[in-house]
């Protein structure tokens, strides 16, 4: 992504909500070098934060709620977590979860788009969100996949005003035209079953070696390493608890 820190409407942090807490903090420690700290402070639920060295780069987390689905969430950085859950619904969206206050670091809301998408919003005060972007092992790109893709559109561009850089293969999401994601349409390749998301990719120095590692790791690559047309090289992968995220080669952002 074009971005190299947290701004209001970009994404600002990634955070994987998941049923085996210690086995997902040993597959990630072993993909990307990722080092977990649990926030001991009652009500936590077992958060921890994933650092590389003291930066903060992600989450993991056991399920908000018992049922819930195993997978990587966005959020996205807001000046007024409230006034946006209420522009979200105004747009079509709906709001799933808050907003409520997480100790002193910031406020959240779980909403979903007009097409189901889910994703979060992050008004930040003690905490800001991702401290390193674009560095193998950190947040690299985010993707939108919906079957609604001039729904998505309408509906992100008057919530949180993003640009829209539209290509012949590709539309790619911006901020004042830093471009930090894409859209990409769900067509028959998509199971009816999988709904809309948004697919964090990360950073890496070699996407084949990833690739291979979260392999042995106990995960699987559901896209094989692949060179994008004027593109980077990427990849998608389903951690062992079945959540899935992208990853692209450092150094292709935007």
């Amino acid at each position: 992504m074009q971005l190299n820190k947290p701004v209001v409407g970009g994404p600002c942090w990634a955070e994987l909500s998941t049923t085996d807490l210690e086995s997902a903090e040993r597959f990630y420690a072993e993909l990307f070098g990722w080092r977990s700290e649990t926030d001991p402070r009652q009500g936590a639920g077992g958060y921890s934060v994933a650092r590389l060295g003291d930066a903060a780069v992600a989450a993991l987390s056991p399920l908000y709620q018992e049922g819930g689905a195993v997978a990587w969430n966005v959020s996205f950085g807001v000046r007024d977590a409230d006034e946006t859950a209420r522009e979200v619904t105004k747009a079509g969206g709906t709001v799933l979860l808050g907003p409520t206050d997480v100790f002193d670091m910031g406020r959240f809301a779980v909403a979903a788009d007009s097409s189901g998408a889910p994703f979060s919003l992050w008004q930040p005060r003690a905490f800001e969100g991702a401290d390193l972007f674009n560095a193998p092992g950190s947040l690299g790109w985010v993707e939108l996949l919906t079957r609604e893709p001039a729904r998505a559109r309408d509906f992100y561009t008057t919530v949180f005003g993003w640009t829209v850089n539209v290509s012949r293969y590709y539309t790619q999401w911006g901020i004042a035209d830093a471009d930090f994601g894409g859209m990409t349409e769900m067509d028959d390749k998509f199971p009816p079953e999988v709904p809309p998301h948004w697919l964090p990719y990360f950073a890496v120095a070699d996407v084949d070696g990833t690739a291979a590692t979260a392999t042995r790791a106990g995960g699987t690559v559901l896209m094989a390493p692949t060179s994008v047309p004027d593109g980077p090289r990427i990849a998608v992968l389903r951690d062992p608890q079945g959540a899935v995220l992208g990853v692209h080669r450092s150094g292709h952002e935007g």
